[in-house]
């Protein structure tokens, strides 16, 4: 819903929802107290019972929240799990298939080095982008084909190619939650009651009588930042390849230095 958002710096993003906010809580609180107000003849009598409303609708919004942001915060942890995994299967099958003899070994080799900086050069600007690149499956038929392609002779052979296809089967595992991954996000609806509720959040607070409109002006302004805020780190968390909190491909490049790189 607000994919657009990923396009630019954390900076400018924070600044565009609160400004947004602030914009919102400004013009209403204005009109509210010009022409809303003076109608409903309230009375300072009146504000215990829009401080009971205001209470409740910030309590079940706040609760909202925080299950939302806990939620989103899990999935992205949850894909940086997903993304450590797949590089420790892919350290652990290129560790054993130094371990073939002649001349499978060099052919898995490469085929491992070539998928390594595929993910990392062009697997993963495009998932930055929230797409997913096609090409890392064809690299990986191949790698398979030669793998079950090879003819154990030994006990020990046997047992190395067991283990290579373990590692394997886990790191396609994990490759398969990495790309389903890509485009993970909340749904609209959920998207829908955070902004509703931000703004019903703020209008409730309209309603005050108070004397000094600059001292009820602050006080507004002040909820609408602390509420941006949330929605800011909602939406810098919600989609774990996007932005500039986007995961890294560390993991991959880590293994690449230090086990690949002739």
């Amino acid at each position: 819903m607000f994919d657009f958002l990923f396009d630019f710096p954390l900076v400018i993003t924070a600044s565009v929802i609160i400004a947004a906010l602030w914009l919102f809580a400004i013009v209403g609180l204005l009109v509210v107290r010009r022409h809303v107000l003076p109608r409903l003849r309230i009375h300072h009598e009146d504000s215990e019972l829009t401080a009971t409303v205001v209470l409740s609708i910030m309590a079940f919004y706040g609760l909202a929240m925080a299950l939302i942001a806990v939620s989103v915060f899990e999935t992205y942890s949850d894909v940086s799990k997903i993304i450590a995994q797949e590089a420790s299967e892919l350290s652990a099958l290129y560790q054993d298939a130094s371990s073939y003899p002649e001349p499978i070994r060099p052919l898995l080799q490469k085929e491992l080095r070539d998928y390594a900086q595929y993910v990392i050069h062009e697997a993963w600007p495009a998932q930055q982008r929230g797409q997913v690149a096609a090409g890392g499956i064809a690299m990986l038929n191949r790698f398979q084909a030669t793998l079950v392609g090879f003819k154990s002779v030994s006990e020990d052979q046997r047992l190395l190619h067991g283990e290579a296809l373990r590692a394997y089967n886990e790191m396609l595992e994990a490759r398969s939650l990495r790309l389903d991954a890509v485009d993970t996000g909340l749904p609209r609806v959920m998207w829908v009651v955070i902004v509703a509720g931000a703004l019903l959040s703020l209008s409730s607070t309209f309603f005050f009588k108070v004397e000094h409109t600059h001292l009820q002006g602050i006080q507004v302004l002040l909820l609408a930042t602390f509420i941006g805020l949330v929605i800011f780190m909602i939406v810098a968390l919600d989609r774990p390849f996007r932005g500039d909190l986007g995961l890294p491909p560390e993991p991959y490049q880590l293994v690449y230095d230090q086990l690949m790189k002739p």
